[in-house]
This record gives structure tokens, C-alpha cells and sequence, in this order.
């Protein structure tokens, strides 16, 4: 690909990118204050109907809760004198209040002495809550199935007959107890709350009310698949301390819903079950609209980065033309032809840029062969070419990049000084000229041979097929057998000999590499203690 064409597709790319990241960015941001702005507005408005449904719930139960204690405080009910007088009230209360399934009026002893259609007259209920919890104060009792009038009352829709009763003790005007007055309220009251209330939110999907009794946390309003099981969430429990809010929390069914929660705790008189009410609705209905607009507005900022992109590309095109002659020209340097950069005028960058280009091309022909000299300078040994300390650190901390093992082999000459002290330096200068070509040719032309100072020599060797320690010791013999030869120094023929240190590196262990060439070196004046002209590898 061209010059031009690839910095025409760079730019058109940073324009486009630049702005998609930047509405990706508000895009998040907007998205996520949205969702949360109506994580927020949604949990309200659950908590608000948890709070409408405990109130409504409340003033119903207050009401029922009244009217019981009235009734009782009425003076034929307090007599127990006319048995069918009493019948008639209780009836007429029905009649007037559905709600109540069944009013009936006990004597002291718990007998039945006159109900609602004469349901139970003459029974002893005397171990029914309904009775015993009410002997010395008014009683309200959870939710319960029905026991004596499961048969007795009439069943349309067949199922489980739930109620809630109210109880309240009976005084004559010595105040003397002479009886109860019990009710039992059909539950069926509570569903109807329930529907009014969905209705009044019927523009929200996935509503549910749940009522979650006091008692063992059980449900006793809500899905049929939860009816009767206890629930263990934290809205509950934030409920009972926070009275009244909102949370979004994971469900047993293992789906996420936000959950408005509100604590029922009487209202006026009425003191209240304790029940929790709970309405709750999925996270991905509930977000569902934020959803729609977060996907709209990335659609129509997609939209945005396609147009900025082709604008990107063809303002590209204005300023790539010059750079492409510069290129060109660049090009045409580099493959040694004498060209000069082309100078542009009317746009001060371009302007600067081909001055700096024009002068840094001269710049770099006059001192491209001084870098090169000091280059190799820096980094070559002097006498024998190998590469100096300097190259060595270089090379090493380039290759524990990529390398994870190696070994290091320590070479010291023996014999060296004798051969300096007899021949001359100039002959040792010679013989280590010699030896470092045989060092080079022993190993691989990718590996590391470096002079560090007088007869001392460290190569490098990265992991092979073999052990480190058995790669070094074959590198290592050969290295001996080859300085073992002899050399041909002022038209004589002398000999010398190396003794060799070896240590292991791996990336793994606490030991840098510089720390295992201290090691080979230790390990090089144990071979010269072991008789020199050998290999010693540390630890083997």
C-alpha cells in the first residue's frame, strides 16, 4: 500500500475512532446515569406501591378490626340473652361487610352459642387460637387454613380456603368474661386489593405483589410457585429496619428483579401482623426502555463516526499529497541517489518540516560513518574484535527477555603470563587474537563470546535440545580441545591451555543473570584447583 493511501486511512481512522470513543464514552456515561436515574425512579415507584399496598391493606384491616370491636361493645352482644337476636346481628354484619365468612359468638367456655347461618352453633372452638388467644385481649391471627369450616362454607372457585382472624373478649358490666366474639376474615379480600393494584400499574410488565408472613418468612400472597415457601432475601430483612425502599436483588428462581419492600405495622388501633410486602418486578423488563434509547443513541453515533470518517479521509488527502512527495524523495535517498527534499510553501508545518528534513539529510550523511565507527568502538573489543563488557550487558539484558535458561561458561587462560613473560606482549596480544577466533568458531554464530578483560573470555549459550549442564559441558570440551592446538607465535610453536567455570541461569529462580557469571567464575578457580585444562559446572 502507498504512502498516501496508508496516512489517508491512519487519519480517516483517528478521526472516526476519536469519535466513536468519544460517544462511547458519553454514551456509557449518559447510559449508566440513565439506568441508575431509573434504577432509582423504578425502585421508588415499587416501594411507593409496596407502601400503597401496606396502606391499603392497613385501613382494610383497621376497618375490620373496628367494626369487630364494635360489634362486641354493642349491649344485646354483651348479654347473651336472645340467642337468635344475636344470630340475626351477626348475619346482618355479614351481609353488610362480605369480608367476614364467618361471626360467631362464644360463652365463656368456648362453645358456640349463635354464628353467621348458624355455622358452627353449639361447637367447641375453645382450642382454636381464634378463641384461646382472645380471653383476655383483642386477637389477630396470620393467615391459617381453614380447619372446622373448610366443608361447611360455601367454595366456588375450590381452592384452599385461607383467614385471617379477629377475636375480641367479651365483658358483662360487672366486667366479669362471659365470652368471645370471633371472626374469620376470607382472604379473598386481600386478592382483590392486590388485582386493584396491578390494575393501577397495569402500564408496567412483570409486576408482582408477594405478602411474606411474619412467621417462618413464609409466602402467603403471590406466584403459586411461591405460595407457602419461606423466602430468605435481603429486601425482607431491610424491611424490618428500613420499613419501606427498594433494592434489586438476585430471586431463588436465580433471576434478578427490583424489589420494592414495605413493612405492614397496623395502622391507628390496628396494631398490625408484621407482614412484609414485597413488589417486584425483572431487571430486564424494568430496563428495558433504557435499553432501546442507550442502542438508539450508539446506532445513531455509528452513524456520526461513518460521516467523520469520510470527512477524516478526504482532509487526509490534502495534506498526504506533500508528505507523499517527501516520501518519494525519502525513498530515493535511501537507495543512495543524490535527490534533494522537496521545499513546500503556504502551510508552516509543511514548510518546517521539509527545511528540517533537508537539513537533517545533510546532518546525517556527514555523521552516519562516525556513528557507525563509535559504535563499534563502544561496543568491540579493541585486540580481538569479540564484543567488550559493555556489548555483553547489552546483549544480556536483551536475551532474559527472551530467553527463560541458560549457561554461562567462565574461560581462563593457563599459561597466558608465562607466555607473556617469555614472548613478549606482543606475542600474548597475538595469541589472544588466535584464541578468540577459536572460541568464535566453537559455538553458534548467534551466541555470545565476549573478551572482559586480559585472558578472560564469557560465552552465553541459551537452552538446546540437552540439559543446560550437558550442552555446556560439550560446548566446553570442544572449546579446550580447540585452544589445547597449538599456535604459531615469532616463528615458534607454543601451547596453552583454559580452564572453564559453568553456571545455570533460569528466569525462575531468585539468581540474576549477572549474579550467575559471579557463580561461573567461582566455578572456574574450582577447575584450576582440580588441575586446570577442564570444566567444572556448578553444582554437578
Amino acid at each position: 500500500m502507498r504512502f498516501s493511501l496508508s496516512l489517508r486511512t491512519q487519519l480517516a481512522i483517528i478521526f472516526g475512532g476519536t469519535t466513536f470513543l468519544l460517544i462511547c464514552i458519553f454514551g456509557v456515561f449518559y447510559g449508566d446515569r440513565s439506568i441508575k436515574q431509573v434504577e432509582v425512579g423504578i425502585g421508588n415507584s415499587l416501594s411507593e406501591a409496596a407502601y400503597l399496598m401496606e396502606n391499603n391493606l392497613n385501613q382494610y384491616m383497621w376497618s375490620r378490626y373496628g367494626e369487630t370491636i364494635m360489634l362486641s361493645s354493642l349491649s344485646d352482644i354483651r348479654q347473651l340473652e336472645d340467642e337468635e337476636k344475636i344470630g340475626s346481628m351477626l348475619n346482618q354484619t355479614q351481609s353488610t361487610f362480605p369480608a367476614f365468612s364467618w361471626i360467631g359468638l362464644t360463652d365463656q367456655d368456648g362453645t358456640v352459642i349463635a354464628s353467621t347461618d348458624s355455622i358452627l352453633k353449639g361447637v367447641d372452638i375453645s382450642e382454636r387460637p381464634v378463641y384461646s388467644e382472645a380471653l383476655e385481649k383483642n386477637f389477630i391471627g396470620d393467615v391459617h387454613e381453614a380447619v372446622l369450616l373448610a366443608d361447611l362454607l360455601p367454595n366456588p372457585t375450590g381452592e384452599d380456603m385461607k383467614f385471617v382472624d379477629i377475636s375480641t373478649p367479651i365483658f358483662d358490666d360487672a366486667n366479669q368474661f362471659i365470652g368471645v366474639l370471633a371472626t374469620h376474615l376470607s382472604w379473598e379480600w386481600v386478592k382483590e386489593i392486590e388485582t386493584s393494584m396491578i390494575d393501577s400499574l397495569k402500564y408496567r410488565d412483570g409486576i408482582e405483589f408477594l405478602i411474606v408472613s411474619k412467621i417462618d418468612d413464609v409466602v402467603i400472597l403471590g406466584p403459586d410457585n411461591l405460595l407457602g415457601k419461606p423466602l430468605d432475601l435481603e429486601s425482607i430483612e431491610l424491611a424490618r429496619t428500613n420499613k419501606n425502599g427498594s433494592i434489586t436483588e438476585t430471586w431463588p428462581n436465580g433471576k434478578e428483579y427490583v424489589t420494592g419492600y414495605m413493612l405492614e405495622n397496623g395502622y391507628m388501633e390496628y396494631p398490625g401482623l408484621g407482614w412484609t410486602i414485597l413488589v417486584r418486578q425483572p431487571v430486564e423488563v424494568a430496563h428495558a426502555p433504557i435499553k432501546e434509547l442507550v442502542l438508539f443513541f450508539l446506532v445513531s453515533g455509528l452513524i456520526f463516526v461513518v460521516l467523520f470518517a469520510v470527512l477524516g479521509w478526504f482532509l487526509a488527502g490534502r495534506i498526504a499529497s506533500p508528505l507523499k512527495d517527501i516520501a518519494s524523495t525519502a525513498d530515493r535517498l535511501r537507495v543512495g541517489e543524490l535527490v534533494q527534499i522537496p521545499y513546500y510553501k503556504g502551510t508552516s508545518e509543511l514548510e518546517t518540516l521539509s527545511l528540517s528534513l533537508r537539513k537533517l539529510v545533510s546532518d546525517l550523511t556527514s555523521t552516519e560513518s562516525a556513528l557507525v565507527e563509535m559504535k563499534e568502538v563502544a561496543t568491540r573489543d579493541e585486540l580481538t574484535g569479540l564484543a567488550n563488557r559493555y556489548a555483553l550487558d547489552a546483549y544480556l539484558d536483551e536475551f532474559i527477555q527472551k530467553n527463560k535458561m541458560a549457561i554461562v561458561l567462565y574461560i581462563d587462560l593457563d599459561g597466558f603470563k608465562l607466555i607473556n613473560d617469555t614472548l613478549g606482549h606482543n606475542a600474548g596480544d597475538a595469541l589472544l587474537v588466535q584464541v578468540a577466533k577459536r572460541l568464535k568458531k566453537s559455538v553458534r554464530e548467534n551466541e555470545m563470546v565476549a573478551r572482559i578483560g586480559g585472558d578472560e573470555f564469557v560465552v552465553v549459550l541459551p537452552a538446546g535440545k540437552e540439559s543446560l549442564a550437558k550442552r555446556g559441558e560439550l560446548v566446553g570440551e570442544r572449546m579446550i580441545s580447540s585452544i589445547n592446538k597449538p599456535y604459531a607465535l615469532n616463528g615458534e610453536k607454543v601451547s596453552v591451555s583454559c580452564s572453564i567455570g559453568a553456571a545455570c541461569w533460569e528466569a525462575s529462580s531468585l539468581t540474576t543473570i549477572g549474579e550467575t557469571i559471579k557463580t561461573a567464575d567461582e566455578a572456574l578457580y574450582t577447575a584450576k584447583r582440580e588441575g586446570k585444562n577442564r570444566i567444572h559446572i556448578y553444582g554437578y
